[in-house]
């Protein structure tokens, strides 16, 4: 049965954030994961996944000005003394939480563009290194451009050959099975061939990108073939409730926690 993570981001955005970790609890999660916990000490995340007993999937590094139109920065020439500094918070993030898998954000750049793809790489050698050297992985995401136009890491192939000729046991494929529909298509033929490089899954409907209950996608399906494959890694629900969170959790019922 696969690990489901509640994203805390978008799902019970009823309540603060903190308090989200105690709904997901009670509503059947075992796991929790988010974009973001920089505006909350260490500590205070740990302690809710402590007293909730939950075990947080993943997180972003920091991305740089996300309100003025930043979406990370690891491809942006110039900009290597941020990715350091993004390391180095999300390390002590990492280490009161127990995390085990930072994703990195590549930023607006040109795909093309080889200063791009040279900054990057470093970028990505860099975060491993580090990370690594904690039991952390990196896991790198093709977004799709209708959601985030102008995304430099929007290709599965080109995410895969860097991580192929990489070869660092610790930087992995973040398969987000809603990106994956819209750039691609070929969703269950991709899990199998990428299966090896894969180090977390996340899901949506297609295209309304809420509940995993319907539209193009059978979600039912595709849970099973993350058993048959033998995926052992946590499914993060990153999408849009649409209602109140626990409204649409009727697809969750047979996958929950029971206490």
């Amino acid at each position: 049965m696969p690990k489901f993570a509640a994203n805390l981001t978008l799902m019970f955005t009823e309540r603060d954030f903190l308090d989200r970790f105690d709904a997901a609890a009670d509503a059947g999660f075992a796991a929790v994961e988010f974009m973001f916990p920089y505006d909350h000490a260490p500590e205070a995340i740990a302690e809710r996944l402590t007293r909730n007993d939950l075990t947080l999937a993943l997180f972003n590094l920091p991305p740089g000005n996300w309100a003025a139109g930043e979406r990370g920065f690891a491809a942006l020439p110039g900009r290597f003394d941020d990715v350091k500094a993004s390391v180095d918070k999300a390390l002590d993030y990492a280490r009161a939480t127990g995390v085990k898998r930072l994703h990195m954000m590549a930023g607006l750049a040109d795909a093309n563009a080889p200063e791009a793809q040279v900054a990057y790489r470093r970028a990505v050698e860099y975060a491993a290194e580090r990370l690594g050297a904690v039991g952390v992985d990196v896991v790198l995401e093709p977004i799709n451009g209708r959601n985030m136009p102008g995304y430099f890491m929007n290709s599965f192939k080109a995410a895969a050959a860097l991580i192929e000729d990489l070869g660092r046991p610790n930087v992995k494929l973040l398969f987000d099975i809603y990106h994956r529909q819209i750039l691609h298509g070929d969703v269950t033929v991709a899990l199998r061939e990428l299966l090896p490089l894969i180090g977390h899954v996340q899901v949506a409907s297609v295209p309304s990108r809420n509940e995993p209950d319907g539209e193009e996608l059978n979600y039912v399906y595709l849970f099973a073939q993350l058993d048959r494959l033998g995926y052992a890694g946590f499914v993060g629900c990153e999408y849009n409730p649409r209602g109140p969170t626990l409204e649409g959790l009727g697809w969750f019922e047979r996958y929950k926690r029971r206490r």
